[in-house]
């Protein structure tokens, strides 16, 4: 199935049914009174994240989503029933923004999770409604209220832990593929992935965390050269970046210091928030290199000023891979820990 990641479609809630003028006609009861019924209200529109979808594919056919209307009131003061809400089940991590007026009104990421996003319209009240001392056969009665109606602009945000950051052909499906089930496209020419990967990475038996691929960064993404920075959105949730590196570019490509730099600078002209997250430098393709792997290494470091935690891997070969991702599941623990201390303290204090 294609990966979609965003789609617009139009909503529209129920309308309320209509308040009804009617008059009680028995035998033998002379004057029987005003019993219109109250229209019933009209259906919601919701949206329900769920976690056995992850992409937004199937909107491609199925755009106008349309909840049920409230039925009419009646006489003998009979209500009209209500219209059913209408949900529309979206991946987790689905942030909607309004198309018209770009307000963002919210995200469902956790499973389950519901969020309004059309207001059903109210039902008309019946003649009834109206009975008075000084009117005691009103005709008056009022018509259902119309439901929302909007244009949606829906937004996957991919759900992981990790995310791979790099040049085409760095590396990052290689890696993904060695550590977790997923099977990217792998080939010797750039942008074999065109769009993000997930996959689970099982450390130990309870230790896992999600791992995303995105495509290659190449310099003047912001601009969007290549496939531009449509992609980078995805790393938005992550807790931990990895910049993989390659070590032994073809000839005719920029060396490995160079690359790196093009892609933080990418990084902080999209986003500095991003750009700040913590980021581990991976050196990938060291058996390209040989006995030169260390010399190469040390000098890609120095090039960079980085200061950070380095790792030296093959991917292909499985090198290495195996201490990273212990690292990043030990590391991902204790943030959560982190996490758990300061919602904790201010609780604390808010007491």
């Amino acid at each position: 199935m294609k990966f979609v990641d965003e789609v617009t479609v139009r909503v529209q809630a129920g309308n309320g049914g209509n308040g009804c003028s009617s008059f009680r006609r028995e035998k033998y009861i002379p004057r029987g009174g005003p019993d219109g019924g109250d229209g019933g209200d009209g259906g919601n529109v919701y949206l329900v994240a769920k976690s056995g979808i992850n992409t937004l594919a199937d909107f491609r056919v199925a755009r106008r989503f349309k909840a049920e209307n409230g039925q009419s009131g009646m006489g003998k003061n009979r209500t009209g029933r209500c219209g059913e809400d209408l949900y529309i089940e979206v991946p987790q991590g689905t942030r909607v923004t309004e198309s018209d007026t770009r307000e963002v009104l919210g995200e469902v990421v956790q499973d389950d999770e519901a969020l309004l996003v059309a207001a059903a319209g109210h039902g008309g009240k019946g003649n009834t409604r109206f009975k008075s001392s000084v009117n005691q056969s009103p005709r008056k009665f009022t018509p259902g209220t119309p439901g929302e109606k909007r244009v949606l602009q829906l937004e996957l945000t991919v759900l992981a832990d990790v995310g791979l950051l790099g040049f085409p052909n760095a590396g990052k499906s290689t890696l993904i593929r060695a550590v977790s089930a997923a099977q990217p496209k792998i080939a010797d020419y750039p942008f074999t992935t065109l769009y993000p990967n997930l996959g689970v990475v099982a450390v130990e038996s309870h230790r896992s965390f999600v791992m995303a691929d995105i495509p290659g960064l190449i310099e003047g993404a912001a601009e969007g050269a290549g496939l531009g920075t449509r992609f980078l959105k995805h790393l938005n949730r992550t807790s931990l970046l990895l910049h993989i590196v390659d070590v032994a570019p073809p000839p005719g490509t920029e060396d490995a210091v160079s690359a790196a730099k093009a892609i933080v600078s990418e990084l902080e002209r999209f986003s500095p928030e991003l750009a700040g997250r913590e980021r581990w430098l991976v050196l990938n393709k060291l058996d390209l290199v040989g006995g030169d792997a260390d010399d190469i290494g040390n000098e890609v470091v120095a090039g960079l000023g980085w200061e950070g935690r380095v790792y030296r891997i093959s991917a292909l070969n499985r090198e290495g891979t195996r201490e990273l991702m212990g690292d990043i599941m030990t590391r991902l623990e204790e943030r959560q820990l982190e996490e758990s201390a300061g919602d904790n303290g201010s609780a604390a204090d808010a007491m």
